[in-house]
């Protein structure tokens, strides 16, 4: 009998005892909440932050030499790069953000006017144009040409990996640019944008001669007017290249890079470390893989097929394929090469440079504030939130953050004295005095979405040189949900 007493009383009994008193339901909602906290540090939620802030979002921190011509004359006029960005309070994940733009980005629907360009070496890219008289609604356009607007001042946009002029962000920037009165032309890799691969290469993250041809390509034909590059994700690390390589002698005026990795190798390592990465490491892989299902004759004559068809992620693709075509050892070897961070620089000419903090796929371990410091042409802009492209602000999520601040950009560049063609801008795209919008609302000033409900068809005919009008049909609701299904993770 005292040896059950004893037991009974003793510290863990009466605690046994103690726990078993409290409900059920307690216990569950414990649960929740340590799921709950676990699941919002997994996924980097900052809602709280945001509502501790008032939802008045963070500043945009921008970094730059003191003495740089570029941000006295330029950057110091842009309200969107003075002020703060918020993202919309639904999305308060770079996850969420990434996420969204492929399976719900919601882009403008409208026709491009393609123009097949030949490289010179066999190969082809497609340019897909359009202009301001393309998007303005009650205007006939049926007979105009893509260059008839000869003084207007031209926008090349570098999508990124596995990317092309149908990705919902790069529809997102040409038709608000379009709208703005840009030419806006988006420069297909090779083998996208519906076309086959016709020599024997294909594009790289250190490739960037098919750039320096479409640049040279765009020049010939319009040498007066500001001619501007804009470069996403891996494409703004080939643009990045490209401005280096070509320092003094470039072609261009200005351009901007959005969400750059600069450090490919620093990129590949952070893009394998934990298992969110590990995620968008095996959807890249699996769209690399989709691009050469496409042109599996190609990738079977020159690569290793086997080791494309078992390739988990990006570097095991890279291993197979990249560096077989573009003659590297390794990936290692490749990534280092062909990182844009080695040229920076040199660069000569005025270049905004827009990441995110919390940018799932380009770490910020690789940001190059100490470069931009040093080079008075480059300014680097950072915010805390806004995942890789997603940057989605106000309660609708209609609107594109950097999209609006890359164009304001270049607009006020476009009227400086930074540029020697300044006085070929139009009066409706020269910078006009803007209101801060420090003070104001976040939710202002969203994109609108077209009216036009006509879905493109990019199919080309690749017999043609000319530029030529795109079929258009009806989108469905159901048509619109398979083809987010169809672009999930297939943008960066």
């Amino acid at each position: 009998m005292e040896r059950m007493s004893s037991c009974a009383d003793s510290p863990y009994g009466l605690l046994l005892r103690a726990l078993s008193l409290i409900p059920i339901t307690h216990y569950v909602m414990g649960m929740v909440s340590v799921l709950f906290v676990m699941l919002y540090n997994f996924l980097e939620f900052h809602i709280v932050q945001d509502l501790v802030s008032g939802f008045r979002g963070q500043r945009v921190d921008l970094t730059f030499n003191s003495c740089s011509q570029l941000y006295h004359e330029v950057v110091s006029k842009c309200t969107l790069l003075h002020g703060r960005y918020m993202s919309t309070p639904w999305l308060s994940s770079p996850h969420l953000q990434t996420t969204f733009l492929r399976f719900f980005g919601r882009p403008p629907v409208f026709n491009y006017r393609r123009e097949i360009l030949n490289t010179g070496d066999g190969g082809i890219v497609a340019l897909d144009w359009l202009a301001r008289h393309d998007v303005m609604e009650n205007e006939d356009t049926g007979n105009d040409e893509v260059h008839q607007d000869a003084d207007t001042p031209v926008v090349v946009v570098i999508p990124g990996l596995t990317s092309d002029s149908d990705s919902v962000y790069i529809k997102h920037l040409t038709f608000y640019m379009a709208k703005r009165g840009w030419n806006v032309v988006v420069s297909n890799h090779r083998g996208l944008g519906d076309v086959p691969l016709t020599s024997d290469f294909f594009y790289n993250g250190g490739w960037t001669e098919d750039l320096r041809k479409v640049v040279k390509h765009i020049r010939s034909r319009s040498p007066d007017v500001p001619l501007f590059v804009v470069g996403t994700s891996l494409g703004a690390n080939m643009m990045v290249k490209y401005l280096g390589e070509d320092g003094k002698d470039i072609l261009i005026d200005g351009a901007a890079a959005v969400c750059c990795p600069w450090d490919l190798l620093l990129c590949n390592r952070f893009i394998m470390r934990n298992p969110v990465q590990r995620f968008y490491d095996k959807a890249l892989g699996a769209g690399l893989k989709r691009y050469a299902m496409k042109h599996q004759d190609f990738f079977t004559r020159l690569s290793d097929w086997d080791g494309i068809e078992k390739a988990r992620n990006v570097r095991e693709f890279d291993t197979s394929a990249t560096c077989r075509v573009g003659k590297f050892d390794t990936a290692d070897i490749y990534y280092r090469e062909s990182s844009c961070v080695n040229y920076v620089g040199r660069i000569k000419v005025p270049l905004l440079c827009i990441s995110a903090l919390d940018d799932p796929v380009c770490t910020k371990e690789a940001l190059i504030w100490d470069e931009c410091r040093v080079n008075k042409n480059v300014i680097l802009a950072t915010t805390q939130h806004g995942g890789h492209l997603g940057y989605f602000d106000g309660m609708d999520a209609k609107g594109v953050w950097w999209v609006r601040a890359v164009d304001e950009f270049l607009t006020v560049l476009g009227s400086s004295k930074l540029i020697k063609r300044q006085n070929k801008m139009p009066d409706y795209l020269r910078v006009r005095p803007q209101k801060s919008l420090t003070n104001k609302d976040p939710y202002v000033g969203l994109v609108k979405k077209t009216d036009n409900q006509a879905h493109l068809d990019n199919i080309p005919n690749i017999n043609k040189t000319s530029v030529e009008e795109q079929g258009s049909e009806t989108v469905s609701t159901v048509d619109s949900i398979i083809f987010f299904q169809k672009r999930i993770m297939d943008q960066f």
